[in-house]
């Protein structure tokens, strides 16, 4: 039971990664690859924080800070700079990796003997949930502010909005922050919550996030009393009881990434088959409309 409270756990936390990868992937159509390193860059900061007798809320804050930071500096190099999303998220991740071990000092700092948000006698679990449903909220509530129905709009289409002369490239730049911002703060409180920061825990942070929004949403394609937000949690949670479930089948924490890429592939798969059958239905009700007219 507590192994599956502890998997439950981990999984709301990621879930804020996810909810930030959703802004860059889905909404804004980008594949940002600073999500690694903002991931880690949230450990590094609050483990600094930590360290410096700073309490966990002002840690945290300071890593959001921090993702915001790293979201600017991402978009300045794809808008004004003109380097591709790819390219410069990339980029950024390179920058943001010797920036951690900078900010930590060393590659990984135990945070067993400090206290921090997990330190207190509340479960776990229920304070991930607080912190996990008060971000999801919020983010719901922006998304259906003018600005948030913009920021859907640039991904969707981007000529249409600089026609009504909105600049898209500021757009682009909010979004980026915001999603590293989640990102940086998922990752400051899964360091809490292991115990640990280290350099390299940000590695297939993207590729972590791409595959829990594709789990909710092949799984949960046809539900309507779930926000697109809500949905992404739930793949969040059901890929880590995936991964808990391949684990214990006998294969090796090495296998991890294949394990990963297998279970992408599948639901990819399940989807795409989904997607067909809709295909062929809408075109076959064409096809005998243009007869019988």
């Amino acid at each position: 039971m507590d192994v599956l409270m502890s998997v439950g756990t981990q999984g709301l936390i990621l879930g804020l990664m996810s909810l930030g990868v959703y802004i860059s992937y889905k909404i804004l159509n980008c594949a940002d690859m600073s999500a690694d390193g903002s991931f880690a860059l949230g450990g590094a900061i609050i483990a600094a924080s930590l360290k410096s007798g700073l309490s966990p809320a002002v840690g945290s804050l300071l890593a959001v800070t921090a993702g915001l930071a790293a979201g600017l500096l991402t978009g300045i190099l794809h808008v004004k700079v003109k380097i591709t999303d790819l390219l410069s998220g990339i980029l950024v991740m390179g920058i943001l990796y010797s920036l951690n071990l900078r900010i930590m000092g060393r590659a990984n700092i135990p945070l067993f003997d400090t206290k921090h948000m997990f330190s207190y006698q509340l479960s776990p679990i229920i304070i991930a949930l607080m912190l996990v449903a008060l971000c999801k909220v919020s983010l719901d509530l922006f998304l259906k502010t003018g600005l948030g129905y913009t920021l859907k709009a640039v991904g969707d289409n981007p000529q249409m909005v600089s026609s009504l002369g909105i600049k898209v490239g500021s757009i682009k730049i909010l979004g980026l922050m915001l999603s590293n911002a989640l990102i940086s703060l998922s990752g400051s409180i899964m360091a809490q919550y292991q115990g640990f920061s280290d350099a390299s825990m940000g590695i297939g942070t993207l590729v972590l996030g791409i595959a829990s929004i594709i789990i909710g949403q092949t799984l949960f394609r046809k539900t309507r009393f779930l926000k697109k937000t809500s949905i992404i949690l739930v793949g969040t949670i059901i890929y880590q009881f995936t991964i808990y479930i391949a684990m214990n089948l006998g294969m090796a924490a090495t296998d991890l990434k294949m394990v990963t890429s297998v279970v992408i592939i599948l639901f990819l798969g399940l989807g795409r088959i989904r997607s067909n059958g809709k295909i062929s239905v809408f075109s076959m009700r064409g096809i005998l409309y243009a007869k019988n007219s």
